[in-house]
Protein backbone atom coordinates (compact mmCIF):
# COMPACT_ATOMS: atom_id res chain seq x y z
CA UNK A 1 0.00 0.00 0.00
CA UNK A 2 1.57 3.59 -1.17
CA UNK A 3 0.04 7.23 0.45
CA UNK A 4 -0.01 9.45 -2.37
CA UNK A 5 3.11 12.16 -1.24
CA UNK A 6 5.33 13.69 -3.57
CA UNK A 7 8.93 13.67 -3.45
CA UNK A 8 9.18 17.01 -2.81
CA UNK A 9 7.73 16.55 0.85
CA UNK A 10 10.83 13.97 2.08
CA UNK A 11 13.28 15.40 3.20
CA UNK A 12 16.67 15.09 1.75
CA UNK A 13 19.25 13.56 4.84
CA UNK A 14 22.31 14.50 2.01
CA UNK A 15 25.44 13.71 2.10
CA UNK A 16 27.18 11.76 5.30
CA UNK A 17 29.37 13.71 7.17
CA UNK A 18 32.60 11.41 7.54
CA UNK A 19 33.01 10.32 11.49
CA UNK A 20 36.51 11.12 12.12
CA UNK A 21 37.06 8.33 14.56
CA UNK A 22 36.20 5.35 11.68
CA UNK A 23 37.62 6.77 9.03
CA UNK A 24 41.21 6.65 11.33
CA UNK A 25 40.43 3.50 12.15
CA UNK A 26 39.96 2.65 8.67
CA UNK A 27 43.29 4.15 8.22
CA UNK A 28 44.83 1.72 10.57
CA UNK A 29 43.47 -1.09 9.22
CA UNK A 30 44.18 -0.51 6.05
CA UNK A 31 48.24 0.19 7.26
CA UNK A 32 48.74 -2.73 9.50
CA UNK A 33 47.41 -5.07 6.74
CA UNK A 34 49.72 -3.72 4.66
CA UNK A 35 52.54 -4.07 6.93
CA UNK A 36 51.13 -7.77 7.80
CA UNK A 37 51.15 -8.82 4.18
CA UNK A 38 54.46 -7.33 3.60
CA UNK A 39 56.07 -8.78 6.44
CA UNK A 40 53.97 -12.05 5.66
CA UNK A 41 55.73 -12.81 2.39
CA UNK A 42 59.21 -12.80 3.50
CA UNK A 43 58.19 -15.42 6.40
CA UNK A 44 56.02 -17.51 4.27
CA UNK A 45 54.77 -16.24 1.34
CA UNK A 46 52.29 -19.16 0.25
CA UNK A 47 49.75 -18.38 3.50
CA UNK A 48 50.72 -14.14 2.64
CA UNK A 49 49.29 -14.47 -1.13
CA UNK A 50 46.19 -16.81 0.42
CA UNK A 51 44.95 -14.76 2.51
CA UNK A 52 45.58 -11.90 0.19
CA UNK A 53 43.81 -14.01 -2.36
CA UNK A 54 41.05 -14.11 0.19
CA UNK A 55 40.50 -10.32 0.64
CA UNK A 56 40.65 -9.74 -2.82
CA UNK A 57 37.87 -12.18 -3.90
CA UNK A 58 35.63 -11.61 -0.90
CA UNK A 59 35.52 -6.98 -1.47
CA UNK A 60 35.29 -7.62 -5.37
CA UNK A 61 32.67 -9.74 -5.02
CA UNK A 62 30.31 -7.08 -2.62
CA UNK A 63 31.46 -4.42 -4.81
CA UNK A 64 30.28 -5.91 -7.44
CA UNK A 65 27.64 -7.10 -6.16
CA UNK A 66 26.50 -3.50 -5.29
CA UNK A 67 26.31 -3.33 -8.91
CA UNK A 68 24.25 -6.32 -9.36
CA UNK A 69 21.73 -5.38 -6.56
CA UNK A 70 21.34 -1.91 -7.50
CA UNK A 71 20.65 -3.45 -11.69
CA UNK A 72 17.95 -5.85 -10.61
CA UNK A 73 16.42 -3.12 -8.57
CA UNK A 74 16.21 -1.53 -12.49
CA UNK A 75 15.22 -4.20 -14.19
CA UNK A 76 12.32 -5.13 -11.90
CA UNK A 77 11.13 -1.89 -11.12
CA UNK A 78 11.55 -2.28 -7.95
CA UNK A 79 9.45 0.27 -5.57
CA UNK A 80 10.42 -0.73 -2.06
CA UNK A 81 14.17 -0.79 -2.55
CA UNK A 82 14.55 2.99 -3.09
CA UNK A 83 15.56 3.95 -0.02
CA UNK A 84 18.23 1.79 0.63
CA UNK A 85 19.44 1.09 -2.83
CA UNK A 86 22.43 4.08 -2.80
CA UNK A 87 24.14 1.58 0.26
CA UNK A 88 24.56 -1.12 -2.30
CA UNK A 89 25.59 1.65 -4.98
CA UNK A 90 28.15 3.01 -2.22
CA UNK A 91 30.26 -0.42 -2.75
CA UNK A 92 30.77 0.07 -6.21
CA UNK A 93 33.88 2.07 -6.53
CA UNK A 94 36.04 -0.03 -5.38
CA UNK A 95 35.92 -2.11 -8.26
CA UNK A 96 38.89 0.14 -9.21
CA UNK A 97 40.67 -0.60 -6.39
CA UNK A 98 40.10 -4.50 -6.82
CA UNK A 99 41.48 -3.78 -10.52
CA UNK A 100 44.75 -3.27 -8.61
CA UNK A 101 44.97 -5.88 -6.10
CA UNK A 102 44.05 -8.04 -9.16
CA UNK A 103 47.12 -7.14 -11.00
CA UNK A 104 48.96 -7.20 -8.06
CA UNK A 105 47.92 -10.90 -8.02
CA UNK A 106 48.89 -11.16 -11.92
CA UNK A 107 52.29 -9.86 -11.52
CA UNK A 108 53.33 -10.60 -7.89
CA UNK A 109 51.27 -13.85 -6.39
CA UNK A 110 50.53 -16.08 -9.26
CA UNK A 111 54.02 -18.61 -8.90
CA UNK A 112 52.69 -18.94 -4.93
CA UNK A 113 48.64 -19.63 -5.78
CA UNK A 114 48.87 -22.08 -9.27
CA UNK A 115 50.04 -24.53 -9.73
CA UNK A 116 49.55 -24.21 -13.67
CA UNK A 117 51.47 -20.89 -13.73
CA UNK A 118 54.77 -23.18 -13.67
CA UNK A 119 55.81 -24.13 -16.74
CA UNK A 120 57.76 -27.24 -15.51
CA UNK A 121 55.06 -28.51 -13.77
CA UNK A 122 52.83 -27.94 -17.44
CA UNK A 123 54.54 -29.75 -19.30
CA UNK A 124 54.89 -33.11 -17.48
CA UNK A 125 51.60 -33.01 -16.65
CA UNK A 126 49.09 -34.32 -19.40
CA UNK A 127 45.84 -33.09 -17.70
CA UNK A 128 47.80 -29.07 -17.48
CA UNK A 129 48.62 -29.64 -21.16
CA UNK A 130 45.17 -30.24 -22.28
CA UNK A 131 44.04 -26.90 -20.59
CA UNK A 132 47.54 -24.24 -21.28
CA UNK A 133 45.29 -23.17 -23.79
CA UNK A 134 43.31 -21.96 -21.42
CA UNK A 135 45.24 -21.54 -18.35
CA UNK A 136 48.09 -19.79 -19.35
CA UNK A 137 49.26 -16.36 -17.19
CA UNK A 138 49.09 -14.08 -20.16
CA UNK A 139 45.25 -15.03 -21.14
CA UNK A 140 44.46 -15.21 -17.54
CA UNK A 141 45.53 -11.43 -17.42
CA UNK A 142 43.38 -10.56 -20.73
CA UNK A 143 40.50 -11.93 -20.23
CA UNK A 144 40.03 -10.83 -16.51
CA UNK A 145 41.09 -6.97 -17.49
CA UNK A 146 38.40 -7.38 -20.19
CA UNK A 147 36.21 -8.62 -17.43
CA UNK A 148 36.91 -5.39 -15.51
CA UNK A 149 36.30 -3.48 -18.54
CA UNK A 150 33.06 -4.65 -18.84
CA UNK A 151 31.99 -4.10 -14.96
CA UNK A 152 34.03 -0.49 -14.80
CA UNK A 153 31.52 0.58 -17.37
CA UNK A 154 28.50 -0.08 -16.46
CA UNK A 155 29.45 1.21 -13.22
CA UNK A 156 30.02 4.37 -14.90
CA UNK A 157 26.99 4.03 -17.28
CA UNK A 158 24.12 3.16 -14.38
CA UNK A 159 25.81 4.27 -11.30
CA UNK A 160 26.73 7.64 -12.82
CA UNK A 161 22.67 7.38 -14.11
CA UNK A 162 21.35 7.48 -10.66
CA UNK A 163 24.10 9.83 -9.02
CA UNK A 164 22.59 12.77 -12.06
CA UNK A 165 19.18 11.99 -11.40
CA UNK A 166 19.95 12.93 -7.88
CA UNK A 167 20.74 16.20 -9.49
CA UNK A 168 18.31 16.71 -12.41
CA UNK A 169 15.77 14.52 -11.43
CA UNK A 170 15.25 13.25 -14.51
CA UNK A 171 12.85 10.31 -14.67
CA UNK A 172 13.93 8.89 -18.04
CA UNK A 173 17.25 8.05 -16.71
CA UNK A 174 15.20 5.17 -14.71
CA UNK A 175 13.91 4.04 -17.92
CA UNK A 176 17.67 4.55 -19.62
CA UNK A 177 19.16 2.56 -16.59
CA UNK A 178 16.39 -0.32 -16.88
CA UNK A 179 17.11 -0.65 -21.01
CA UNK A 180 21.14 -0.84 -19.79
CA UNK A 181 20.81 -3.82 -17.01
CA UNK A 182 20.15 -7.39 -18.96
CA UNK A 183 22.66 -6.48 -21.19
CA UNK A 184 24.83 -5.96 -17.62
CA UNK A 185 23.16 -8.76 -15.57
CA UNK A 186 23.98 -11.44 -19.02
CA UNK A 187 27.55 -10.80 -18.94
CA UNK A 188 28.25 -10.20 -15.28
CA UNK A 189 26.84 -13.72 -15.00
CA UNK A 190 29.37 -14.96 -17.82
CA UNK A 191 32.70 -12.86 -16.23
CA UNK A 192 32.43 -13.40 -12.34
CA UNK A 193 31.75 -16.98 -13.34
CA UNK A 194 34.83 -17.04 -15.48
CA UNK A 195 36.76 -14.82 -12.61
CA UNK A 196 35.35 -17.57 -9.63
CA UNK A 197 36.77 -20.31 -12.13
CA UNK A 198 40.03 -18.42 -12.48
CA UNK A 199 41.06 -16.84 -9.48
CA UNK A 200 39.41 -19.63 -7.05
CA UNK A 201 38.52 -23.05 -9.05
CA UNK A 202 41.88 -23.11 -11.03
CA UNK A 203 43.95 -23.69 -7.59
CA UNK A 204 43.13 -26.88 -8.48
CA UNK A 205 43.63 -27.33 -11.97
CA UNK A 206 43.00 -31.09 -12.52
CA UNK A 207 39.10 -30.65 -10.88
CA UNK A 208 36.27 -29.07 -11.75
CA UNK A 209 32.77 -28.31 -11.34
CA UNK A 210 29.60 -26.61 -13.32
CA UNK A 211 27.99 -25.50 -10.87
CA UNK A 212 31.18 -23.48 -9.12
CA UNK A 213 29.85 -20.36 -10.70
CA UNK A 214 26.65 -20.35 -9.01
CA UNK A 215 27.94 -21.18 -5.72
CA UNK A 216 30.23 -18.45 -5.86
CA UNK A 217 27.60 -15.86 -7.01
CA UNK A 218 25.27 -17.41 -3.75
CA UNK A 219 27.94 -16.01 -2.14
CA UNK A 220 28.17 -12.75 -3.66
CA UNK A 221 24.60 -11.98 -2.83
CA UNK A 222 23.89 -13.43 0.54
CA UNK A 223 26.86 -11.15 1.54
CA UNK A 224 25.70 -8.07 -0.07
CA UNK A 225 22.29 -8.84 1.27
CA UNK A 226 23.95 -9.06 4.29
CA UNK A 227 26.15 -5.88 4.01
CA UNK A 228 23.18 -3.64 2.60
CA UNK A 229 21.29 -4.22 6.10
CA UNK A 230 24.11 -3.41 7.94
CA UNK A 231 24.65 -0.15 6.31
CA UNK A 232 21.38 0.76 6.43
CA UNK A 233 20.49 0.23 9.79
CA UNK A 234 23.89 2.18 10.78
CA UNK A 235 22.45 5.06 8.46
CA UNK A 236 19.36 4.93 10.38
CA UNK A 237 20.45 4.74 13.44
CA UNK A 238 22.75 8.01 12.37
CA UNK A 239 19.60 9.68 11.70
CA UNK A 240 20.52 9.62 7.93
CA UNK A 241 17.50 7.26 7.16
CA UNK A 242 15.14 7.95 10.11
CA UNK A 243 12.09 8.75 8.51
CA UNK A 244 12.70 6.82 5.19
CA UNK A 245 13.74 3.64 5.77
CA UNK A 246 11.02 1.62 8.59
CA UNK A 247 10.70 -1.66 9.53
CA UNK A 248 8.88 -2.72 6.32
CA UNK A 249 12.15 -1.96 4.27
CA UNK A 250 14.14 -3.94 6.92
CA UNK A 251 11.34 -7.04 6.72
CA UNK A 252 12.12 -7.21 3.07
CA UNK A 253 15.87 -6.93 3.28
CA UNK A 254 15.55 -9.74 6.08
CA UNK A 255 13.47 -12.13 3.24
CA UNK A 256 16.11 -12.10 1.34
CA UNK A 257 18.57 -12.47 3.68
CA UNK A 258 16.82 -15.73 4.77
CA UNK A 259 16.12 -16.65 0.89
CA UNK A 260 20.10 -16.61 0.13
CA UNK A 261 20.74 -18.64 3.28
CA UNK A 262 18.93 -21.39 1.82
CA UNK A 263 19.63 -20.70 -1.40
CA UNK A 264 23.22 -20.69 -0.71
CA UNK A 265 22.76 -24.08 1.14
CA UNK A 266 21.06 -25.79 -1.98
CA UNK A 267 23.59 -25.32 -3.83
CA UNK A 268 26.52 -25.92 -1.70
CA UNK A 269 24.19 -29.33 -1.16
CA UNK A 270 23.63 -30.13 -4.76
CA UNK A 271 27.09 -29.52 -6.02
CA UNK A 272 28.11 -31.97 -3.37
CA UNK A 273 25.55 -34.63 -3.91
CA UNK A 274 25.99 -34.37 -7.55
CA UNK A 275 29.94 -35.59 -7.12
CA UNK A 276 29.11 -37.50 -4.38
CA UNK A 277 26.53 -39.31 -6.03
CA UNK A 278 28.74 -40.14 -9.60
CA UNK A 279 31.81 -41.22 -6.83
CA UNK A 280 34.26 -40.54 -9.66
CA UNK A 281 38.07 -40.12 -8.04
CA UNK A 282 38.56 -37.06 -10.21
CA UNK A 283 35.87 -35.31 -8.75
CA UNK A 284 35.46 -36.25 -5.37
CA UNK A 285 39.43 -35.71 -4.12
CA UNK A 286 38.24 -31.68 -3.86
CA UNK A 287 35.74 -33.17 -1.15
CA UNK A 288 37.83 -35.40 0.47
CA UNK A 289 40.36 -32.97 1.18
CA UNK A 290 37.90 -30.98 3.34
CA UNK A 291 36.93 -34.58 4.85
CA UNK A 292 39.89 -35.16 6.02
CA UNK A 293 41.49 -33.83 9.54
CA UNK A 294 41.09 -30.53 10.57
CA UNK A 295 39.42 -29.38 7.52
CA UNK A 296 36.10 -31.65 8.35
CA UNK A 297 35.18 -29.61 11.73
CA UNK A 298 35.71 -27.00 9.85
CA UNK A 299 33.75 -27.77 7.25
CA UNK A 300 31.12 -28.64 9.50
CA UNK A 301 31.74 -24.81 11.29
CA UNK A 302 30.83 -23.45 8.04
CA UNK A 303 27.84 -25.08 7.13
CA UNK A 304 26.25 -24.56 10.48
CA UNK A 305 27.76 -20.91 10.89
CA UNK A 306 26.54 -20.04 7.39
CA UNK A 307 23.40 -21.73 7.02
CA UNK A 308 21.43 -23.30 10.27
CA UNK A 309 22.12 -20.51 12.74
CA UNK A 310 20.81 -17.47 9.74
CA UNK A 311 18.19 -20.20 9.11
CA UNK A 312 16.82 -20.35 12.50
CA UNK A 313 17.57 -16.85 13.61
CA UNK A 314 15.94 -15.18 10.21
CA UNK A 315 12.87 -17.84 10.65
CA UNK A 316 10.46 -15.56 12.48
CA UNK A 317 8.74 -12.50 10.78
CA UNK A 318 9.37 -10.36 14.07
CA UNK A 319 13.30 -11.24 13.42
CA UNK A 320 13.08 -10.06 10.21
CA UNK A 321 11.56 -6.87 11.60
CA UNK A 322 13.65 -6.22 13.94
CA UNK A 323 17.33 -3.70 13.85
CA UNK A 324 19.04 -5.35 16.50
CA UNK A 325 18.63 -9.32 15.47
CA UNK A 326 19.15 -7.66 11.47
CA UNK A 327 22.22 -6.28 12.62
CA UNK A 328 24.06 -8.94 14.19
CA UNK A 329 22.62 -11.52 12.01
CA UNK A 330 24.22 -9.44 8.86
CA UNK A 331 27.61 -8.96 10.48
CA UNK A 332 27.71 -12.69 11.39
CA UNK A 333 26.48 -13.40 7.66
CA UNK A 334 29.36 -10.90 6.24
CA UNK A 335 31.83 -12.95 8.84
CA UNK A 336 31.05 -16.61 7.03
CA UNK A 337 31.65 -15.36 4.05
CA UNK A 338 35.00 -15.01 4.65
CA UNK A 339 34.96 -18.79 6.56
CA UNK A 340 33.57 -20.19 3.36
CA UNK A 341 36.47 -17.97 0.83
CA UNK A 342 38.91 -19.75 3.60
CA UNK A 343 37.16 -23.07 3.41
CA UNK A 344 37.46 -22.82 -0.63
CA UNK A 345 41.19 -21.31 -1.07
CA UNK A 346 43.41 -22.72 1.92
CA UNK A 347 42.70 -26.64 1.31
CA UNK A 348 44.17 -26.63 -1.91
CA UNK A 349 47.41 -24.63 -0.37
CA UNK A 350 47.41 -26.60 3.36
CA UNK A 351 45.81 -29.54 2.80
CA UNK A 352 46.61 -30.55 6.53
CA UNK A 353 44.26 -28.53 8.06
CA UNK A 354 43.41 -24.80 8.28
CA UNK A 355 46.78 -22.23 9.02
CA UNK A 356 44.59 -19.73 10.71
CA UNK A 357 46.98 -17.17 12.59
CA UNK A 358 47.52 -13.20 12.29
CA UNK A 359 48.29 -13.62 8.92
CA UNK A 360 44.82 -14.63 7.93
CA UNK A 361 43.12 -11.92 10.08
CA UNK A 362 45.44 -9.15 9.64
CA UNK A 363 46.09 -9.21 6.06
CA UNK A 364 41.93 -8.91 4.98
CA UNK A 365 41.74 -6.35 7.82
CA UNK A 366 43.63 -3.96 5.19
CA UNK A 367 41.24 -5.24 2.35
CA UNK A 368 38.15 -4.00 4.58
CA UNK A 369 40.26 -0.42 5.87
CA UNK A 370 40.12 0.17 2.12
CA UNK A 371 36.71 -0.93 1.34
CA UNK A 372 35.29 0.86 4.57
CA UNK A 373 37.53 4.48 3.68
CA UNK A 374 35.89 4.25 -0.45
CA UNK A 375 32.28 3.87 0.95
CA UNK A 376 32.34 6.09 3.22
CA UNK A 377 34.00 8.77 0.89
CA UNK A 378 31.33 8.25 -1.42
CA UNK A 379 28.88 8.50 0.88
CA UNK A 380 30.44 11.82 1.93
CA UNK A 381 30.01 13.02 -1.44
CA UNK A 382 26.82 12.18 -2.91
CA UNK A 383 23.52 11.76 -1.10
CA UNK A 384 22.70 9.11 1.09
CA UNK A 385 19.71 7.99 -0.75
CA UNK A 386 18.58 8.22 -4.03
CA UNK A 387 16.13 11.26 -3.40
CA UNK A 388 16.07 11.58 -7.78
CA UNK A 389 14.87 8.21 -8.11
CA UNK A 390 10.45 8.64 -8.97
CA UNK A 391 9.76 5.62 -6.47
CA UNK A 392 11.01 7.22 -3.67
CA UNK A 393 7.54 8.20 -2.49
CA UNK A 394 5.87 5.84 -2.94
CA UNK A 395 9.34 3.52 -1.23
CA UNK A 396 9.23 5.70 1.80
CA UNK A 397 5.74 4.84 2.70
CA UNK A 398 5.99 1.31 1.49
CA UNK A 399 4.51 -1.16 4.19
CA UNK A 400 3.14 -5.29 4.87
CA UNK A 401 0.07 -5.61 5.58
Amino acid sequence: MAHSISVEEIKNPGKLVMPKALALLLLAFTAVGLIAFVVGLKQDAHRAWASFLVGHFFFFSLALGGLFFAAIQWVSGAMWSAPIRRVAESFTPYLGVALVTFLVISFGGMHDLYHWAHPDAVAHDPVLLGKSGYLNTGFFVVRNLVAFAIWIFFLVKLIGNSLKQDRSGDHRLTMTNRSWTPVFLILFALTYTMSSFDLLMSLDPHWYSTMYGVYTFAGLFYTTLAAVTVGSILLKRAGYLEGIVNANHLHDLGKFMFAFTVFWAYIGFSQFMLIWYANLPEETVWYLRRMDGGWLNFSIFLFVGKFVIPFFVLLPRSHKRSEGVLLATGIWMILMQFVDLYWLVQPEIFPAGPMISWMEIVIPLGFLGVFGLMTLFFLSRQNVVAIGDPRLSEAVYHHHV
